[in-house]
């Protein structure tokens, strides 16, 4: 899967319009980038990508890119 769709994923995620995440965008700066969105992101990773994240994991990501680096 290439990094454009998985930006498609993560925004949809998110409730963004599409093609305004970027790989460089700091987390801390989406509004949308929520509880909500740290449980979406948890399911996604398992159902999608068969990887388990515990909840401080995903505090701790700092950026897109690090989100991008889970989908691998």
């Amino acid at each position: 899967m290439e990094q454009k769709e998985k930006l498609l994923k993560l925004e949809e995620l998110m409730d963004l319009e599409e093609g305004c995440l970027h790989a460089e965008d700091q987390l801390s700066d989406i509004e949308e980038w929520d509880s909500i969105a740290h449980l979406s992101l948890i399911i996604l990773l398992e159902d999608d990508y068969n990887k388990e994240i515990s909840g401080a994991e995903v505090r701790a990501l700092k950026t897109v890119q690090d989100i991008l680096a889970l989908m691998q």
